[in-house]
């Protein structure tokens, strides 16, 4: 560095002590860890299985017209009717109820023409009561049953998923101590783990698609509804080093 101005000198002097420092500050973190020797890939698994508790019913009208704007109002005025008459019953019940899709779409002939227009909007009721859930959904008047589906409610889910995330856990605590065992060390450290967690999706299961003429034998009928099962399941996986 002879020959340096005194100012650069110092600041690499500077630069170095720096780059040295963070050298020793990496050299520290490694060894506060273990060694990777006798480390051991580990996996684990926990799966219950539920009856699901939450019903959901897609209520769905249909309207066709030469215009577009006439199938819009046509489906506004049967939607707002049915909100009308279901809202404070879903309210009474204890059940959600929102609106879904909402659409107008152009219908083809068969010169590829605009023919028309067509048009369908739908209606969600949703709640744990099975029987209020299709007592309602058979009671709206305008609407006919699209789908109906179980699934488990997130309260549910949680619950089950903290449930079967502790048991996961420990079946992961066993199986890296007989690890251990079997391969003659006292014990383990744990190096990393990671944890999926979730349940399987509801299956949707179409029980209605009906035409105009059959919602009338519909609107005093319940819907019958059997719930399923579902099941939620937790994987721990990870590494530990055995000692």
């Amino acid at each position: 560095m002879h020959g340096f101005p005194t100012v650069a000198r110092r600041a690499v002097a500077q630069t170095w002590s720096v780059l040295a420092l963070l050298a020793l500050g990496s050299v520290a973190q490694a060894q506060g860890l273990p060694e990777p020797r006798n480390v051991v890939q580990l996996s684990a698994r926990a799966q219950q299985e539920v009856v699901q508790d939450w019903l959901t019913v897609v209520l769905t009208t249909r309207h066709q017209a030469p215009e577009a704007g006439a199938v819009q109002q046509q489906l506004k005025q049967v939607l707002e009717r049915a909100l009308a008459h279901a809202k404070p019953r879903a309210a009474a019940a204890g059940l959600e109820l929102s609106t879904g899709a909402f659409s107008v779409q152009p219908r083809y002939g068969r010169d590829s023409q605009v023919a028309g227009w067509q048009g369908s909007a739908e209606l969600l009721l949703q709640g744990r009561d099975v029987a209020k859930v299709a007592a309602l959904a058979g009671d709206t008047p305008g609407l006919a049953v699209s789908q109906m589906y179980f699934s488990l409610s997130r309260e549910a889910s949680q619950r089950l998923e903290a449930e079967v995330r502790q048991q996961a856990i420990a079946h992961f605590k066993v199986s890296a101590q007989q690890v251990a065992r079997d391969f003659g060390f006292s014990g383990y450290v744990l190096r990393e783990v990671s944890v999926s967690d979730g349940s399987t999706p509801p299956p949707v299961r179409p029980r209605f698609l009906m035409a105009a003429e059959a919602k009338a034998d519909l609107a005093s009928a319940p819907v019958p509804a059997e719930p399923g099962k579902g099941t939620v399941q937790v994987t721990v996986s990870g590494s530990v080093q055995l000692q």
